[in-house]
């Protein structure tokens, strides 16, 4: 398919659809950015029920958030994007929060659900942040709700929560001092 301003700009529309769902994994002045897209090649139709297939390397930069594929598709339901798969060994998507914590999943295949507000990450994923990490084979997360569901499919899923930043002076490992004994106390 040859390269046409129309479908480019369909295009940058859906994936910031994509990104722009995943509130909680996302900073929200990235959406206001422009998107810039690469890959080998493309080819699809941008009409009301349609799909539109990207490989050869896909790369989405849009503000802090990055993306990085061999192969991305996306989907239109009635003129709306509908879902957003991308896909590769791994697929890495890597963003800066609003709170200004970095973010950084990689997955065999990352789904996004639009209608529904839905990312699945299925195939050795893991979600690290500085609060911590989850890794596993797959992972549901609803960016309305905020609510991840991971493992319960037979598979293991690893989750490592980060202490939070210790008090100003206290050493993280040192003993309680010892208090005085009370007079009269055995």
């Amino acid at each position: 398919m040859s390269p046409n301003p129309r479908s480019n700009a369909v295009l940058a529309l859906l994936v910031a659809g994509v990104l722009t769902a995943t509130g909680a994994w996302a900073k929200s002045s990235d959406r206001n950015q422009p998107m810039d897209i690469t890959s080998g090649a493309q080819d699809g139709n941008f009409g009301d029920n349609a799909t539109t297939k990207m490989w050869g390397g896909v790369e989405i930069k849009q503000g802090t958030l990055e993306i990085e594929a061999d192969q991305g598709e996306i989907y239109s339901k009635d003129g709306q994007i509908s879902r957003a798969v991308f896909t590769g060994k791994q697929a890495h998507m890597k963003q800066i929060n609003d709170d200004g914590t970095p973010i950084d999943a990689v997955a065999d295949r990352i789904d996004y659900d639009v209608l529904n507000d839905v990312v699945t990450l299925t195939g050795n994923y893991k979600v690290t942040s500085p609060k911590g990490s989850n890794a596993g084979q797959k992972m549901v997360y609803n960016t309305k709700t905020g609510n991840m569901q991971s493992g319960g499919d037979g598979t293991r899923v690893h989750t490592v929560i980060q202490p939070k930043t210790k008090a100003p002076g206290a050493t993280v490992g040192s003993p309680t001092p010892a208090q005085p004994a009370k007079p009269g106390a055995k």
